[in-house]
């Protein structure tokens, strides 16, 4: 009987332990996300991520909630129901009030968690009138980006820097260190105007890749004859990275995204000098783009 004591005892310190690690770890997590190297959700860049942080912390109490109360129930059950305090066991089997409890609290739990999700889901889908279409293309180990006649009529590589490549830019002061992050800088950088619907259309050239941008709210598939869409807002100034997320072969940790958002009179100057800069790769790739405007 002692010895069962015991494990009891020893079996809820561990799982309060346990419990006690995670929530520390939580605080850790929420620490914001910045280049000193913290964990989180990145920081929004648009409304939309901004819904889906509050989503993720929102359900992060809900599952607290229920994870502390499954503990506490677990933890009175074995103290209260042990043998030397119940030495004649109870026959119990049924109880209406109990079962109809715990059929009906999770239903509750599901339909509050539903409503805001589907609202966050459908928002994602459901596409609004673009001020801008662009049309991305993964490749083997890289992107390409195509802006449509309306806006330039220009296509473009972006390929990741190497170390060398990265060094010579920060050393001839085109860019800072900080904006120029090892794994993640890329020779051309993609140029939105702030506060304006972006549609973007993905497709690939050769294998399955997957363009990701946390900071906007942002991870779709990029699949060889098919052209998904999706869209979103930047809502601040300021460089973006994002990755490809789907393992697409010997390279894959080497295609990063980069996307640089500024004002409007910028971006203008911006895509008059691309225009010329990127000049010999004005014909077709600008008719797919459009065409979906249509």
């Amino acid at each position: 009987m002692r010895g069962l004591k015991n494990r009891v005892s020893r079996g809820a310190a561990a799982v309060t332990g346990a419990v006690m690690g995670a929530l520390c770890a939580g605080a850790a997590f929420a620490a914001p996300n910045g280049p000193d190297g913290s964990m989180n959700l990145s920081t929004p860049a648009s409304n939309k991520m901004a819904e889906i942080v509050w989503f993720h912390n929102m359900l992060l109490v809900i599952i607290t909630a229920i994870t502390l109360f499954v503990l506490a129930l677990l933890v009175y059950t074995c103290w209260r129901f042990q043998a030397a305090r119940n030495p004649v066991p109870s026959k119990l089997t049924h109880h209406t009030g109990l079962e109809v409890a715990w059929t009906i609290i999770p239903v509750l739990i599901l339909v509050v968690i539903a409503i805001p999700s589907f609202r966050i889901l459908r928002e994602q889908l459901v596409i609004p009138p673009s001020d801008i279409t662009l049309k991305i293309t993964g490749k083997q180990w890289y992107w390409s980006w195509e802006y449509p006649k309306d806006n330039g009529g220009f296509a473009f590589d972006s390929l990741m820097l190497d170390d060398k490549q990265r060094a010579e830019l920060i050393s001839s002061g085109k860019a800072k260190a900080e904006e120029a992050p090892r794994l993640l800088a890329v020779d051309n950088e993609a140029v939105i105007p702030v506060g304006k619907n972006v549609r973007l259309q993905v497709t690939a050239a050769d294998v399955i890749h997957k363009f990701a941008m946390p900071a906007f709210g942002l991870k779709i598939d990029a699949i060889p004859g098919r052209l998904n869409e999706l869209w979103f807002r930047a809502e601040k100034e300021g460089l973006y990275y994002g990755q490809c997320s789907f393992i697409c072969g010997q390279n894959h940790a080497y295609m990063p995204i980069a996307i640089r958002v500024v004002s409007q009179e910028r971006y203008a100057a911006w895509l008059a000098e691309s225009q010329k800069k990127f000049a010999a790769a004005s014909g077709a790739p600008t008719r797919v783009a459009a065409a979906a405007d249509q």
